[in-house]
């Protein structure tokens, strides 16, 4: 056996030698060598000012827990006001928060989930990840700068004028963050369930405000009088019975805001003549809620369903003539981030994804 060890001369220089125990006629034999050429990580330079790498903090995350980051607009009054986004809800901004919360779901696939609403979005991940070695600091920075740069570059998608034209960002968004970890499935559903809450209850007041205001002519601190101490029920009223306003008939995503999952779906692809390639949109698949949902583009393909023509076991025909004429169409399953606008607070939406979140001891 051979065994790398140093040896510190009067000058503290590490010098490396080689121990080399073999055993012959019952006899142990050592021979100390030294090693002529060091290896590399003996070779890294080294200085007196490492000593502080000792400052730096351990920073792992708890194992065997559900780690959710959730990340929030910063000043995103101020943001949305010098952006006119509507009020109080614009279509466009939440499109544009979904559209980036897919991009962190489609590069990091140790998320199971994302929930968002307004300007935050939470993403939760695998109970077992070794994302960066579960360091906090990593992860929580990687997902926030994604965000945020995938923010930025979609802008021109969603943001538009009513000519069409992409509104101008006039000066870049910030987001900051945070990461908890919560051991049970229990946990992580109440928080979830604390989030879509939280959509309700900021929606609901958000909606009966600006309709006093901009249909009421109310001044704000008048709205805000008119708002006070009143409960949901309250607030129904007041819009059924002063604007027409049935609540429960408002879009499901400002009601319950967007959940994020993967799913396999069904897409058209255009093949035939030797050429390939992608066309079609996802098939929207329908939540149980009657939310609807949205497929995201792109994403890897898990299997595809033949659809054009079918050749018995055995049959000896000629490559080429089992071709599919060019232009024909063919479904094929692909693995998508769907946009669900579920009831998260019920049960149906836990029972329905058990593989994602299964029950305690599964």
């Amino acid at each position: 056996r051979s065994h790398l060890i140093t040896q510190k001369r009067n000058s503290g220089r590490a010098l490396p030698h080689v121990i080399r125990l073999w055993l012959g006629q019952g006899v142990w034999h050592c021979e100390v060598s030294r090693v002529s050429k060091v290896q590399p990580e003996e070779a890294m330079a080294k200085s007196k000012f490492e000593y502080v790498k000792k400052f730096e903090q351990d920073e792992t995350l708890l194992p065997n827990t559900w780690v959710v980051m959730r990340l929030d607009g910063r000043g995103f009054h101020k943001f949305s006001k010098a952006h006119d986004f509507a009020k109080p809800n614009d279509a466009r901004a939440l499109g544009l928060m979904n559209a980036a919360a897919v991009a962190v779901l489609e590069e990091f696939h140790d998320i199971v989930l994302g929930f968002g609403e307004s300007d935050e979005f939470s993403f939760v991940f695998r109970k077992e990840t070794t994302l960066w070695n579960r360091r906090s600091a990593k992860i929580l920075t990687a997902i926030v700068s994604f965000f945020t740069a995938n923010y930025v570059m979609l802008w021109p998608r969603f943001m538009k004028s009513a000519t069409g034209e992409p509104d101008q960002l006039k000066y870049p968004p910030q987001f900051d963050g945070r990461l908890v970890c919560y051991p049970s499935r229990k946990n992580i559903r109440d928080y979830l369930s604390w989030r879509q809450a939280d959509c309700h209850i900021n929606n609901m007041y958000n909606t009966c405000f600006w309709k006093l205001v901009l249909d009421g002519g109310k001044t704000p601190i008048e709205a805000e009088g008119i708002l006070s101490k009143t409960l949901s029920k309250d607030k129904n009223e007041l819009l059924f019975s002063e604007f027409g306003v049935n609540y429960n008939n408002e879009p499901a995503m400002n009601r319950r805001g967007s959940t994020l999952v993967r799913r396999v779906v069904e897409v058209d692809k255009v093949v035939g003549g030797g050429a390939s390639g992608s066309g079609g949109a996802a098939a929207s698949i329908s939540s149980d809620s009657g939310g609807g949902s949205t497929a995201s583009p792109g994403g890897p393909t898990d299997a595809m369903v033949t659809s054009v023509g079918s050749a018995k076991a055995g049959a000896s025909t000629n490559a080429a003539s089992r071709r599919p004429p060019p232009g024909t169409v063919v479904k094929i399953k692909r693995k998508r981030v769907v946009v669900l606008h579920d009831d998260l607070i019920g049960d149906a939406f836990w029972e329905k994804n058990q593989d994602i979140f299964p029950l305690e001891g599964q």
